[in-house]
């Protein structure tokens, strides 16, 4: 029997399997496909990144330095409002090596990562966690102390334990056109129903342009509507869902969720990967497999750390929806310099920032 079945092996997954299996947990971690793939996230992190990844990885996964975004109220051609930072804000990576990378570090740290596995039933035992799952090798059932489902917004996990849904699944969509950009601004663009678009420069890698919003939104027409007005081709299209909203509970008795299985994600942005990894690191300082009852300590932990963070994104998010001259004024009057850190919404409140605020006086 294992200490823990991880279930997907994204970032929150890989990132909960190397933390457990260093800590000399015997730990099994399933991936569907192949990992990376099919790429449905956008590659654009803060520079935390890189306290999650392995030394002198950096030169690999970089494609690009962003220091600020450019907000537009219309199309492409619309005026721009500019938010930046002096130190850069960002980076944007390689997203599918990322996750090869981080399920790397899993199986160095002693997990047992296999991928084209897929979990088809899972049952909660008083005493044990069944999983029942589809591999090379025919059909397999594997038993845990405890189970990770780290499986993303749809989570097959999160189902077959009846736990709570998020809020909400937004419908994002992401293309990328060749044209080679390394400059450090992306654009991100109010015209997305309750969120927006965006367009986010790779370097050599080309432009990734994206959209998101919520279902019954015709998502395509308004994704068209916005490579049309940068008068550009895509290729590479693909979608997935993105969680919003995190319920009021992740944990069962012997199973817990991590990352966009559990909704750990930025209300305002819909960007999840360090949200994830940092709960996977709660996950594994609180959970002892031996004691069902450490689960409670990790749901204290990552909600005591995000839980701030995820309010007043949501807050943020709102503004999204303003009307356009509502937005015209909050953004002209907001724009310049700031000393916001991307992850961290309650940073607007921040000496960083404050100082920020005043050098524009």
């Amino acid at each position: 029997m294992y200490d823990f079945v991880v279930v997907g092996v994204g970032p929150a997954g890989a990132r909960f399997s190397r933390r457990a299996a260093e800590k000399g947990f015997d730990v099994l971690a399933l991936e569907k496909g192949e990992i990376g793939t099919p790429l449905a996230c956008s590659g654009h992190v803060s520079t935390d990144i890189w306290e999650f990844t392995d030394y002198g990885v950096r030169e690999e996964l970089f494609q690009n330095e962003v220091f600020g975004a450019r907000f537009h109220v219309g199309g492409p051609h619309s005026d721009a409002y500019p938010f930046y930072k002096r130190e850069a804000a960002s980076n944007v990576i390689d997203r599918v090596e990322l996750d090869r990378h981080l399920a790397d570090l899993a199986r160095r740290a002693g997990a047992d990562v296999r991928e084209g596995h897929t979990v088809t039933e899972v049952r909660e035992r008083r005493d044990r966690v069944e999983v029942d799952v589809s591999g090379p090798d025919g059909t397999e059932r594997f038993e845990a102390k405890m189970l990770a489902g780290c499986d993303g917004p749809r989570s097959r996990v999160r189902d077959a334990l009846e736990l709570p849904q998020p809020g909400e699944l937004l419908h994002g969509v992401l293309a990328f056109s060749n044209e080679e950009d390394h400059a450090d601004f992306v654009d991100v663009h109010l015209t997305a129903p309750t969120f927006f678009a965006w367009r986010i420069p790779r370097g050599e890698a080309g432009v990734e342009y994206g959209l998101a919003a919520p279902p019954g939104v015709q998502v395509t027409k308004h994704f068209e509507e916005l490579i049309d007005g940068y008068e550009i081709d895509v290729s590479h299209r693909c979608s997935g869902a993105i969680p919003i909203g995190s319920p009021d509970r992740v944990t069962t008795r012997r199973a817990f969720l991590i990352g966009d299985a559990a909704a750990q994600t930025k209300p305002f942005t819909g960007g999840g990967i360090l949200y994830g990894m940092s709960c996977a690191d709660h996950a594994a300082r609180e959970i002892d497999p031996d004691r069902p009852s450490t689960l409670a300590a990790y749901e204290h932990a990552w909600r005591d750390d995000l839980e701030r963070e995820m309010k007043l994104g949501h807050l943020i998010r709102r503004m999204y929806s303003a009307p356009e001259p509502v937005q015209h004024v909050g953004l002209g009057a907001l724009s310049g310099e700031i000393g916001v850190h991307m992850d961290r919404p309650t940073s607007l409140f921040s000496a960083d920032h404050l100082k920020a605020l005043l050098s524009r006086i």
